[in-house]
């Protein structure tokens, strides 16, 4: 099979559901339309994005015998029905993070995935840029050595103001924790994919900076609050998190720390992560995600920058341009899709999943119990599983 003979549809067109759409294109796979929360907005979002269709509801794309897996790109809260539907109709999915509302959501999708036979992948995209991939590939060829510590961030500014609004701010929409679940969780599975250790302990502080913001009468989708003009509003008391700092232990011993921001002015979308191993130190930000950071104590620091004539096999094969041309944030959606559709195009399902499976969105979602616990407790939490 190739993959522009792999029909996928996309459901959910707000933010990040276009977005899906242009990295399906251009990884070469064929999207037959989309969906949205009406059929006006399925019909429209399909006409500005090209596509042949706007679906009525997701029942007729699982009666869509062209389509053959479903990308899940809604509100949190709709994840594991929809997701449960695509499996059970016999079609892959590729669902945004967090793959549910609790861990017993999460751990019943694990086992309809195994149960099902499709493929199940969730769009942990962070993993895609070709730079976070080469740090992985020095941690396994033993150029990183042993892990002592990690720091890092994933901080934005979208939601700064109390007038900024979006469904995920809500927790009965997006689940009780929001800037550690929305963004947070990105990071952690970056930083447990890169190091290849599991963090067993947490913990954690979290803020909710404004109690209270202003919701507009209709709808802001996510990152376009400050392009809307003035609207009607009504204050909505929060109880999301907008910060939070979580204390890490991985299995092995090692320590580290992450903080995660949604109201910290200026910074957009930034990544930040530094590994301080046994051989070698590594630092990388999304925000110049074409170079990264490399630290020695006995010569001199270096600069790698994302050329593949320079990477590892692993990391040259998620990197499309010669250096100097740089790749950033929708090529990793890019990459990620090309990786899940090639999997499924091979046929072999027994084969190892290099991309990001719904155990590892499972394991994500114990993570922020564990950090949400220990954030109420004031203490130390093991983390399920550990």
């Amino acid at each position: 099979m190739l993959l522009k003979d792999i029909g996928v549809a996309v459901v959910g067109t707000g933010f990040i559901g276009p977005v899906h759409v242009e990295g399906l294109r251009r990884a070469g796979v064929r999207v037959t339309g989309v969906l949205g929360s009406s059929l006006e907005k399925s019909q429209a979002s399909a006409e500005s994005l090209g596509l042949p269709k706007g679906y009525q509801d997701l029942e007729e794309i699982l009666n869509d015998a062209d389509v053959h897996s479903v990308h899940i790109t809604t509100p949190n809260r709709f994840h594991f029905d929809q997701a449960s539907a695509v499996m059970q109709a016999g079609k892959h999915v590729m669902c945004e993070k967090p793959l549910a509302m609790d861990s017993k959501e999460s751990a019943e999708l694990v086992q309809r995935a195994a149960d099902s036979g499709v493929v199940a992948g969730v769009n942990y995209n962070i993993r895609y840029y070709p730079l976070c991939r080469e740090a992985a590939e020095r941690r396994r060829s033993g150029q990183l050595g042993d892990v002592f510590h990690v720091a890092g961030s994933y901080v934005q500014d979208w939601l700064f103001h109390p007038t900024d609004f979006n469904w995920r701010v809500l927790s009965e929409e997006g689940g009780e924790l929001r800037a550690v679940a929305d963004v947070g969780t990105h990071w952690l599975d970056l930083i447990q994919y890169i190091t290849g250790l599991e963090i067993a302990e947490v913990c954690a502080d979290l803020q909710t900076v404004y109690p209270e913001r202003q919701r507009p009468t209709g709808g802001v989708k996510t990152f376009s609050s400050k392009l809307t003009k003035t609207v009607a509003t009504q204050t909505v008391a929060i109880d999301t998190d907008d910060y939070g700092c979580v204390m890490l232990r991985f299995a092995n011993g090692a320590r580290g720390v992450v903080w995660v921001s949604q109201v910290t002015a200026g910074r957009k979308n930034c990544v930040r992560f530094e590994i301080a191993g046994s051989a070698q130190s590594l630092a990388w930000d999304s925000e110049s995600p074409n170079s990264l950071w490399i630290g020695h104590r006995d010569t001199p620091n270096e600069s790698l920058i994302r050329d593949p004539g320079l990477l590892s096999a692993g990391a040259r094969a998620i990197t499309n341009y010669p250096g100097g041309h740089n790749e950033g944030f929708p090529d990793t959606f890019k990459q990620c899709f090309r990786e899940f559709y090639s999997y499924i195009a091979a046929g072999d399902f027994g084969a190892p999943r290099l991309f990001p499976t719904f155990a590892d969105g499972h394991r994500e979602i114990q993570l922020c119990e564990a950090i949400l616990a220990s954030h109420r407790q004031r203490g130390w939490v093991r983390v399920s599983g550990h």
